[in-house]
């Protein structure tokens, strides 16, 4: 799988780009603040419907502009699609699949994979458990696109019930007495309460499936990985843990029906508490992943060289096991060899280089490791040019 040709309008810094592009390794080479980052970050957001950088779509539109567009045609198997985004923001997004009439936009999903490796990584093993939770949904969903309405359901069932929770919440601080009949508490109306754990549950349940299956998938490519980048270093371990208690359930069909089960009984025992609090305090989206080095986390023991490696590893774990899927994705290396020491930079350059696809920004040209030859574009004061 490669990009052809990328095209962009009102997109970041571009009133307009063109990029046509051929398979193996391209660099955009350029100053910083040049909108180097900003061409490989339009890749990133047609393969995930997100970006690497910030959380909105606010940014990505051109001051001034109502509205961008990310346009790629993407070679696969000897065919081509074209796949369109149009990003409006406080709007919904619109898409388009080869020029046809409109679809949603996690119907492009799956059109073009990607895997990016940023300079912002080092939040994975660094930051919050929030960083991880989105690595591992948009791997399953990479995987699986259909997922991406799995995890929209989850999302606004979540938001729902947050919001009856936040009212009973407000009531109950603010003086109101409980009634009898009828399942209403501090003045709010809990009576759907049931509904919404039910909703909430099933959803949770396909979505704590889908990681920890993907965690037991990733384990062995990710010591693998680590090991290669920082030989003798591990090994490098994952541990999902989440508001459950008890051990997580093997895969397949029966581990959903027990996690439905399982998340259904926890918010029963939790629902005085999130009445209290007015938020949900137990599902996915409160879990965390657990990286390991031996028996250690990451997170506070790894130094600053040991982090850089797991986070790679973590991305080269990921390419590995999307590519094993049958499609192998784009590789992203977005100011990347800047960050890294001498034998990182050439590790990670021998490791990506055989790759179908691989996008390069670097400042400067001693920037790309020799390895990684290939086509040279300069970027420089909003324009795009093939060296």
């Amino acid at each position: 799988m490669h990009v052809a040709h990328l095209s962009l309008a009102d997109f970041r810094s571009y009133a307009r780009a063109e990029v046509s592009l051929d398979p193996g390794v391209t660099a955009f080479v350029g100053p910083n603040g040049q909108g180097k980052t900003n061409l490989v970050e339009a890749v990133g957001y047609l393969a995930t419907l997100g970006s690497h950088r910030v959380a909105a779509d606010a940014p990505l539109v051109r001051l001034g502009a109502e509205r961008a567009v990310v346009r790629a045609q993407v070679a696969h198997d000897g065919r081509q699609q074209l796949v369109e985004l149009e990003i409006n923001p406080g709007k919904a997004n619109r898409a388009r699949i080869n020029r046809s009439s409109q679809v949603r936009p996690r119907d492009v999903l799956g059109i073009l994979r990607s895997v990016l490796f940023a300079p912002e990584d080092l939040a994975l093993v660094k930051g919050d458990p929030g960083e991880r939770r989105r690595f591992l949904d948009e791997l399953v969903t990479a995987r699986a696109p259909r997922l991406a309405g799995v995890r929209a359901d989850y999302e606004r069932v979540l938001k729902q019930r947050n919001t009856l929770l936040k009212s009973a919440a407000m009531a109950r601080r603010h003086g109101a007495r409980t009634a009898g009949a009828g399942g209403r508490t501090g003045g709010a109306d809990l009576s759907t309460l049931d509904v919404w754990d039910q909703h909430l549950a099933r959803a949770g349940a396909e979505v704590l499936a889908q990681r920890l299956d993907l965690v037991a998938a990733l384990q062995p490519l990710l010591d693998t990985a680590y090991d290669q980048l920082a030989p003798g270093g591990g090994p490098a371990g994952l541990e999902y843990r989440g508001t459950l208690a008890g051990d997580a359930p093997s895969a397949g069909a029966d581990a959903r029906e027990e996690l439905y089960g399982r998340l259904l009984e926890a918010l029963g025992e939790a629902r005085r508490q999130e009445v209290e609090r007015g938020v949900t305090l137990v599902g996915p989206h409160r879990d965390d992943l657990v990286l390991k080095l031996g028996p250690l986390p990451a997170k506070g023991y790894a130094s600053h060289g040991e982090s850089w490696s797991y986070a790679l590893a973590l991305r080269l774990a990921s390419y590995e096991l999307l590519r094993a899927d049958g499609r192998e994705p784009v590789l992203v290396l977005d100011d990347v060899f800047a960050e890294l020491d001498t034998k990182r930079r050439e590790r990670l350059a021998e490791l990506v280089a055989p790759a179908e696809q691989v996008l390069v920004t670097a400042a400067v040209d001693d920037d790309v490791p020799d390895v990684l030859t290939g086509a040279r574009f300069s970027v420089e004061n909003g324009t795009v040019e093939r060296q």
